[in-house]
């Protein structure tokens, strides 16, 4: 099993993000594999700090792995979520804004091309589809590579100022800096001849289609990753990602509480006084219930089971259906008879809930 990621870098659950990056730091110094040559643990240790923190550093992830554990930064897309994750990006975030390049190289290539742009699409959904799973599909577009040349934009040649290596290294005590090369941007070669299909670009306009699955129990803001799927990269650079960001339409009827859902049923005075069988809605469709006699506007009967599913299994959430009984606006004259015959046989009958409102009255202006 995986190891719980604040565990992981040591700081509480309610750490600050200053915090989380002191620890983060403080691990990838530690455990970085320039630093640890032919070590796999020190190795998988920099790997999994660097998982935790790209998580825990993301607003957005860290609420939904507050809620949700591994399951709910997983996407339900099926796999890893972290397949092709690479710990060494979020080590050279951290201290790019010091040194203005790749801290230890970040494990660059030459003529590695760069990568294409992550492409974010926003998936409207049925309550019923979030609640239980459903399949979509959806059209994106986006560049894809070129197929006449490759995705290189034409005929390249080495780049003479760097050697094809793409980047210069400068050491700077301990560190050892690598900058792109300013000649050829870090690609290694530059174009000789361009390419006539792309214009030289190594890229072309597209739209593709996509099924994208959405798991049991999603809510709006989920994101659903599929690596790969974005904008293809420049020189034979990887591809990027495609984001679904799922938004789940309001229902008429039902309101989510996180995994419960809530709905008001309305009765009549008559049947909450004396009270009754009563068939109310819920996801799985009619289901009776039965109502106490003497129910009050605002009491609840909670229905075990019958909410939303845990995002990655593990149970449901349940129904609360809030009763609120109906006064009549409107009267026949024999109905205003009898209701003023009930009136008049419940005297001082006053009930223990209006019995203590007017102790409570009493006791205010006395």
């Amino acid at each position: 099993m995986k190891r719980d990621y604040y565990e992981i870098l040591g700081v509480d659950r309610g750490a600050a993000p200053d915090n989380m990056k002191r620890a983060y730091r403080k691990l990838a110094h530690q455990y970085h594999p320039d630093k640890n040559p032919d070590d796999p643990e020190a190795e998988g240790k920099f790997k999994e700090a660097s998982e935790a923190y790209a998580v825990l550093s993301d607003p957005e992830k860290r609420s939904t792995y507050d809620r949700f554990g591994h399951a709910g930064i997983s996407g339900g897309a099926g796999g890893d979520p972290f397949a092709g994750f690479d710990p060494f990006q979020s080590f050279g975030d951290l201290f790019s804004d010091f040194f203005g390049g790749d801290v230890f190289g970040q494990r660059r290539g030459r003529g590695s091309g760069q990568r294409g742009a992550d492409l974010r699409y926003q998936l409207d959904v049925d309550f019923k589809d979030a609640a239980f799973g459903s399949e979509h599909e959806i059209r994106i577009p986006r560049h894809e590579s070129c197929e006449s040349c490759e995705g290189l934009g034409g005929e390249l040649e080495t780049c003479p100022r760097c050697g094809g290596m793409g980047q210069v290294q400068l050491q700077q005590g301990f560190f050892r800096i690598s900058r792109p090369c300013d000649r050829c941007s870090g690609m290694g070669q530059s174009l000789k001849r361009a390419c006539e299909d792309c214009s030289g670009q190594g890229r072309t306009e597209s739209v593709v289609d996509r099924t994208v699955n959405i798991p049991e129990g999603a809510f709006t803001g989920l994101t659903l990753r599929y690596r790969g799927e974005g904008e293809a990269g420049l020189r034979g650079g990887p591809t990027g990602d495609l984001n679904v960001v799922i938004n789940v339409r309001p229902h008429p009827m039902f309101e989510r509480d996180d995994l419960d859902i809530h709905c008001e049923l309305p009765i009549s005075i008559a049947q909450a006084a004396l009270g009754c069988d009563v068939e109310v809605p819920t996801l799985r469709g009619v289901r009776e219930i039965q109502i106490q006699a003497g129910a009050q506007s605002g009491d609840v009967v909670r229905l075990r089971g019958e909410g939303i599913p845990r995002l990655g299994g593990g149970g449901r959430g349940d129904q609360l259906v809030r009763i609120f009984a109906e006064v009549p606006t409107r009267m026949s004259g024999e109905q205003r008879e009898l209701m003023e015959k009930f009136a008049e046989l419940s005297g001082d009958d006053v009930s223990p809930r209006r019995r203590g409102f007017l102790d409570k009255l009493r006791d205010l202006f006395d």
